[in-house]
């Protein structure tokens, strides 16, 4: 049996060894604390299956027991349960103080198990009960060590699972990793403190090690694709896990008190006020200003913008439209268009819908578009671009909001020259709305119209990010678009 029970030891401690080479490599990667506290774990469970082995081929003496006990007993168990921390909570309190109170603990706990002499020196070579070569004070310092290392062990796997219940991929790995180390690390305390065979705290040991190693080379969140693999460059300007981690929780954070909008629910109207009259909305006369247009920005549009293989021409899109314009779907104007219907251009790529102001399109206007002129836009029209970076599940939604907001656009604001909402063929998760104002006066009172106020509030459970870009008008054609024909 002591012959089993060392190559065990020595296997476990080979084991334990080889899982501190992978710890040590992540760490260069990603310095996280959760990844030195379980490497100080490991190294300590390392150490004490190496003495173990020795003790059974040897003999074991004073300072063996000490290093076994040392090692197994304190350290492996209570950095366990500090990585734990370090890997769960999300403010900068919780770790600290798991920081501060692992490394007091350790300090000393490992002065009074050093220099607290033995009850007996007489260890031999089997695996010796700690309560029957301690003193009192050791004793009780490692039963209250115990003690907090299974609390904190069993608060973490809670608050594992009740971020699982609500969270993304990173709180599916955290539960996972957490019901492989609070097990093992309750198993190793129960192992230590209580007289079991040594064949049995030997494996516990070791197994305490393997699943450490198992916790840290499965694949984590963010997954990588396969075709980003032979970007080392993109890789090494990736932001840590923790990073990613926590803008995934601050955008989540955005919308905790909204409730999202699912793929078959319609959007709610507005609460009408007295016989079905909309609420006057901010702005208004007598009321406080609507609050300031946000600067422009192209944020992350480059990196929505990719197309990946779509092979997507877009030499087709920069060009020119016909005379019949592009078919870019809906229109509704205050007249259908003079003469006989137009067939849709099926060249051009369908992108959204486009209902501009009435009066554009109306037969007075045409004919003064045919007189002569200079063709220059007025120096006053107002044009913005806005880009939607709009939730999973959320398109149809959105779609359907945008569409009702644009037909009260249509008609209800005679100075709104052009109010497009557009779906992006390479960027599903984006929406691009184009508008141009006779003047930013239109653009005021555009803002102030209940049906925008509405629009503003029902697609903060939908929106990711918004990226808005003020645009001045050089040069422009403007034509009717063919209608939809059902």
């Amino acid at each position: 049996m002591e012959i089993l029970v060392a190559v065990i030891a020595f296997a476990g401690a080979l084991l334990a060894a080889i899982a501190v080479g992978a710890l040590i490599q992540r760490l260069r990667d990603e310095p996280e604390g959760w990844l030195i506290a379980w490497t100080v774990a490991v190294v300590s469970l390392c150490l004490s299956l190496a003495v173990i082995g020795i003790g059974y081929v040897f003999g074991f003496g004073s300072v063996t027991f000490r290093i076994y006990q040392i090692t197994g007993s304190l350290l492996a168990p209570l950095w366990l349960a500090v990585g734990m921390v370090q890997l769960l909570a999300e403010k900068v309190p919780p770790r600290f103080l798991a920081w501060l109170g692992g490394i007091a603990l350790t300090i000393v706990s490992v002065a009074i198990l050093v220099f607290d002499p033995l009850k007996s020196e007489d260890l031999g070579k089997s695996l010796p009960p700690a309560a029957n070569f301690w003193a009192i004070i050791p004793d009780k310092l490692l039963l209250g060590v115990h003690v907090v290392d299974i609390l904190i062990m069993l608060g973490m796997l809670v608050v594992a699972g009740l971020k699982w219940r609500q969270g993304d991929e990173y709180d599916t790995d955290n539960l996972h990793a957490s019901a492989v180390i609070v097990p093992s690390g309750m198993a190793l305390v129960g192992a230590m403190r209580f007289t079991v065979p040594a064949l049995f705290t030997t494996a516990l040991l070791a197994v305490a090690a393997a699943a450490v190693w198992y916790t840290v080379l499965r694949p984590l969140a963010p997954y990588e694709d396969d075709d980003e693999d032979d970007f080392d460059s993109d890789r090494d300007e990736r932001p840590s896990r923790r990073d990613e981690r926590s803008q995934r929780r601050e955008e989540r954070a955005q919308h905790h008190d909204e409730r999202p909008m699912f793929r078959d629910e319609a959007p709610m109207p507005p609460p009408p006020g007295p016989r079905g009259v909309p609420e006057p909305v901010p702005g208004g006369p007598g009321l406080p200003p609507s609050p300031p247009r946000r600067s422009s920005g192209l944020g992350d549009l480059v990196a929505e913008y990719r197309a990946g293989d779509q092979g997507v021409d877009y030499a087709a899109r920069m060009a020119p439209p016909p005379d019949s314009g592009p078919s870019t779907g809906y229109i509704m104007n205050g007249a259908p268009p003079a003469g006989p219907p137009q067939r849709p251009d099926f060249a051009m790529p369908g992108t959204g819908a486009v209902y501009p102001g009435a009066e554009l399109f109306s037969p007075a206007a045409q004919q003064q578009q045919q007189q002569p002129g200079s063709g220059k836009p007025s120096p006053t029209i107002y044009g913005l671009l806005t880009v939607f970076t709009i939730m999973d599940g959320a398109g149809e939604a959105f779609d359907r909001l945008a569409e009702a907001t644009v037909e009260a656009v249509r008609r209800g604001e005679p100075d709104t020259l052009v109010y497009a909402c557009h779906a992006v063929k390479s960027a599903p998760l984006q929406r691009i709305v184009y508008e141009l104002y006779r003047d930013e006066v239109a653009y005021r009172d555009h803002q102030r119209q209940p049906h925008v106020e509405r629009f503003l509030n029902e697609r903060q459970a939908m929106v990711l990010a918004t990226n808005v870009i003020e645009l001045n008008v050089n040069a422009a054609k403007v034509v009717p678009l063919p209608t939809a024909m059902y």
